[in-house]
């Protein structure tokens, strides 16, 4: 198993709040992403500790060689999974990503399931989530035109620990003020409906992708999003937060040991959200804390964890 350093970017919409909170060594700013597990080219992350320390994360993975992804990736030409962590301190643009049949017939790529875990926000944060009613493809063309795209969109005000699932498709931004991990398919193709007139560093507006938005937005309401409780585990906890065929979450919370066994059907990625502890399998021994991320090759055996913690655990199903 092997600690991974992210790949870092300063999107126009970041902030500082992962380098507080989660003690990221960066000089962006503002810091908007850490990509902590990735093999995508446009930010692959890099191998953190043992003899591998400084490799970048793609070219580990090749010299273990496919196995070590597991069973369950078998049926994926390419990584299948990309997680990072997000600051945004300015709203993100309104978006839309694409599913696999239209990515690979029009870009030539893979399209883009994801899920948000809220790690924190700001008093009254919110977000947008799918369409608030159904609407028809022209109404949908009219408020983009409008620049009132954002009136039919479903507003949902946040909190610390609730869950998103977006399956491709889905019309979605992440407002100011809101911290969160993601998860997604390994991808980077995103189209961009709305941007509130904003300018990049070089003073030129961001593109827009509207023929393609129409094409792939879907125009009923995405389903209901968990919200977060408030119980805290005496001992251990494990729940699910969503599962669809790119990738399985689960978050542990954990106050004083559990125990993990990686299978020869999936790696496993573990991404440490709060608390800290170590972990040790029968190779190797390794301290983490918030913000930290590791990578266990797919039949890696057990892993037991010590500590005061919650991690994000997810696995190819």
């Amino acid at each position: 198993m092997v600690k991974l350093k992210p790949a870092c970017k300063d999107y126009l919409w970041g902030g500082e709040s992962l380098k507080k909170l989660y003690h990221k060594d960066t000089p962006l700013a503002p810091l908007a992403e850490c990509w902590e597990l990735s093999t995508h080219p446009d930010g692959p992350c890099t191998v953190a500790s043992g003899r591998f320390s400084g490799m970048p994360f793609p070219q580990y993975l090749k010299k273990l060689g496919r196995a070590a992804l597991g069973e369950n990736c078998a049926r994926f030409s390419q990584f299948p999974v990309l997680i990072k962590f997000i600051d945004a301190q300015k709203p993100l643009s309104i978006q839309v990503h694409p599913d696999d049949a239209y990515a690979q017939s029009h870009e030539g790529g893979y399209g883009k399931t994801e899920m948000w875990y809220v790690l924190d926000c700001d008093p009254g944060a919110f977000l947008y989530y799918g369409v608030e009613r159904a609407v028809t493809r022209q109404e949908l063309q009219d408020a983009i035109q409008n620049d009132t795209v954002c009136d039919l969109l479903r507003r949902v005000p946040v909190k610390k620990g609730d869950v998103f699932f977006i399956p491709a498709g889905t019309l979605h931004a992440i407002g100011a003020g809101i911290r969160i991990c993601e998860i997604q398919q390994n991808s980077n193709l995103t189209y961009r409906v709305y941007d509130y007139g904003r300018a990049d560093k070089d003073g030129n507006l961001r593109p827009l992708h509207i023929r393609q938005a129409l094409e792939v937005a879907a125009l009923q309401p995405s389903p209901a999003y968990l919200e977060s409780t408030a119980d805290k585990p005496e001992n251990t906890s494990a729940q699910e937060l969503a599962q669809c065929e790119y990738f399985k979450t689960v978050l542990y919370s954990v106050a004083d040991e559990c125990t993990l066994s990686v299978t020869s059907e999936s790696f496993l990625s573990l991404t440490f959200v709060e608390g800290s502890g170590v972990i040790e399998n029968q190779n190797d021994a390794l301290f983490f804390s918030a913000g930290d991320s590791l990578f266990l090759p797919a039949d890696s055996g057990s892993a037991t964890l010590r500590g005061h913690f919650q991690c994000i655990a997810v696995t190819v199903p």
